[in-house]
């Protein structure tokens, strides 16, 4: 496997991105509409960032981020739970992880964990949040490998069907 981590435009390369965000996460063609909009607009942000896996040329899988705004809706949503737990300070001088989606055939290959220690190795905050569907995965068992911990659990966003973790960990993570 000739694998390549690199800067992405997402905003060039979104309709790829979403169509492996679609596979990796079972996304019809509405939700998939929805969440372009939110890409597009998510990338005009200050500081917003994005890399791309690719084999042999072909987009395999992707993460993005930015520094964290208490402003934006994500923050608006997340901020009373980690206020309940004690861990609302996270909110704070952190870079988030917006998304990060591999293609399931390149699933358990490392590719996910590039993309996320190369992503938050160009941060400049000392710390990383993300939110992650609130079931053992292997998405949850990889953030936890890379020094995430629980900040708050059973988050619900408008609309998704199941509750998700807030999670946070120190930069750089950790490594095996």
């Amino acid at each position: 496997m000739d694998l390549v981590i690199g800067p992405l435009d997402l905003s060039a390369h979104v309709d790829e991105a979403l169509a492996v965000q679609a596979i990796a996460f079972g996304l019809g063609a509405d939700e998939v509409a929805v969440r372009r909009q939110i890409v597009l607009r998510h990338m005009t942000y200050p500081g917003a960032r994005a890399l791309g896996a690719t084999v042999d040329g072909r987009l395999v899988g992707f993460v993005y981020g930015m520094p964290n705004d208490r402003a934006h809706w994500w923050s608006t949503v997340v901020e009373p739970y980690l206020r309940a737990q004690r861990n609302d300070s996270w909110l704070d001088d952190s870079f988030v992880i917006t998304e990060l989606h591999v293609h399931p055939v390149y699933q358990n290959r490392g590719v996910g964990r590039s993309l996320i220690t190369t992503i938050t190795d160009g941060a400049t905050q000392p710390r990383s949040i993300l939110s992650a569907i609130d079931t053992d995965s292997p998405a949850r068992g990889l953030y936890h490998s890379l020094g995430y911990q629980d900040l708050a659990r059973r988050v619900l966003f408008p609309s998704a069907p199941k509750p998700y973790a807030v999670m946070g960990a120190p930069l750089p993570l950790r490594r095996p």
